[in-house]
């Protein structure tokens, strides 16, 4: 017997379907959600919610293969295993190849002398944006000093005119008066948008009784994403048998965990943008693809000509996902983000922790989930795609995710988090055998009766492939 809690959830995947166009007559799949939070320690039904996001994808992957002339499916997803998920690095195991884990004290919620918190995120090239701005050297009281010497709101407005990121700690009152807040509200958790005119074209690939046939058999993506929310939309649209390519500036640094917990499913080439003959090397990929993911800022790609409007003229049809932290329009929208940020600026630190000592939600709540909503509204465009023509703009947001989430019930404040063990998750890990050796790692959530969600390859080293489609 479905819990309550599992009705919830049920329902939420519901309506993330039917905000996207899935009509009640819509090929009716067998779904059940089972478990229950909290799982993970904190009253937002973290696990519920994720769970929620992954039937949604399945769901939509299923009608692309009822499209293929398949039939209906059964469709499960436990809750325990689908709040692992969104902490799926920490279950990487390696036997031949280990990771320096290093701290960093530019990444941290710190007190300023308002008594407001400020959380810095000194990722990748912030780090020495952040010290610059600070003066001080790169440790933890040094920082704490040279913070608590300016007003927080003062400080995240010069963080932000430097490109440097980092934001205040707010309540979700305060979010929700604030012009981002504003600006997010008005929009669904999943945008599907038109991009301009195309021909109705049919899912690509072989009819559901071929030999090998899958849901996203043939679908082409691009995929120009890092940490933690784009690759996870791309690796969602492989493990359904989407043929994807990981496009990397060799400029970029990386964080190697996260791109094997990321990038199974996937071939991974590097293209330099600054370099004329990578420009059109994309742009050749971009006329054979059908899906382009893209998880820069706005306008760092339009600067090159990789505009959504652009690809929609260079490729009538495609689908265009944009990933962001802070959502596609209003005074935040050009500002660089991460996971920590938007559960900063949401309320949801505040909420989880209270205000005397703020801390995190402890898995990355709104990366894992925000890829999953990504990959569902390019299902749901694909499919959108297939009856009524069109390119379509798909835009999802950690900000959004994170007011989604807060705007589902909490947990009773007296349940106690289930936690993980190993035999609570044995039936979702998987090994493979990667250029790092063999590893164990967690396996794509969703169970699906006709078409078991899988990676047909390893994760590949950055630039280990070619940049042409097989």
């Amino acid at each position: 017997m479905a819990t309550s809690s599992a009705i919830e959830a049920t329902r939420w995947t519901n309506d993330l379907l039917a905000s996207l166009g899935r009509g009640a007559n819509s090929r009716q799949h067998v779904l059940q959600i089972t478990g229950n939070d909290p799982v993970i320690a904190t009253r937002f039904r973290a696990g519920e919610a994720a769970a929620a996001a992954l039937a949604a994808n399945a769901t939509a992957a299923a009608d692309l293969w009822c499209a293929r002339g398949g039939r209906p499916q059964r469709i499960e997803v436990d809750v325990r295993a689908a709040a692992a998920s969104l902490v799926s690095f920490a279950y990487l195991r390696y036997q031949d190849a280990s990771f320096e884990r290093r701290g960093q004290a530019t990444t941290a919620l710190y007190r300023a002398r308002d008594g407001r918190w400020i959380h810095l995120h000194g990722g990748f090239s912030s780090r020495e944006g952040t010290l610059a701005l600070l003066k001080c050297d790169d440790d933890a009281n040094a920082i704490a000093n040279a913070v608590a010497s300016w007003d927080a709101q003062a400080l995240e407005d010069t963080l932000a005119e430097r490109g440097v990121c980092g934001a205040k700690l707010r309540s979700a009152n305060e979010w929700r008066v604030h012009p981002q807040g504003i600006a997010l509200a008005r929009v669904p958790v999943v945008e599907i948008l038109p991009l301009g005119d195309a021909d109705r074209e049919p899912v690509p690939g072989p009819r559901a009784d071929e030999h090998g046939a899958r849901p996203l058999s043939s679908v082409r993506v691009l995929d120009l994403t890092r940490v933690l929310a784009g690759p996870t939309c791309a690796r969602t649209l492989a493990e359904h048998g989407a043929d994807v390519l990981h496009v990397r500036s060799p400029k970029l640094p990386s964080i190697e965990p996260f791109v094997i917990d990321t990038n199974p499913g996937k071939r991974s080439c590097f293209l330099d943008l600054d370099r004329k003959e990578d420009v059109e090397q994309l742009r050749a990929l971009v006329r054979d693809a059908h899906v382009f993911s893209q998880g820069y800022r706005p306008g760092a790609l339009a600067r090159r000509g990789f505009a959504p409007e652009e690809l929609a003229r260079m490729r009538p049809g495609i689908i265009v996902v944009s990933i962001d932290c802070y959502g596609h329009e209003g005074p935040f929208a050009g500002r660089p983000g991460w996971e920590q940020l938007a559960q900063t600026v949401s309320g949801m630190a505040l909420e989880h922790a209270g205000d005397e000592n703020p801390a995190l939600v402890p898995t990355a709540i709104n990366d894992y989930t925000t890829g999953y909503l990504g990959a569902l509204g390019a299902m749901c465009a694909l499919a959108r795609r297939t009856v009524e023509g069109g390119s379509w703009h798909v835009r999802v947001s950690l900000a959004r995710t994170a007011m989604w989430i807060m705007s589902l019930p909490r947990t009773a404040p007296d349940a106690k988090p289930g936690g993980f063990d190993a035999a609570s998750i044995a039936a979702w890990i998987i090994e493979m055998n990667t250029a790092w050796g063999p590893l164990t790692r967690l396996g794509p959530i969703a169970r699906m009766s006709e078409t078991p969600p899988r990676w047909e390859l390893p994760p590949a080293p950055l630039g280990s492939d070619p940049a042409e489609w097989r």
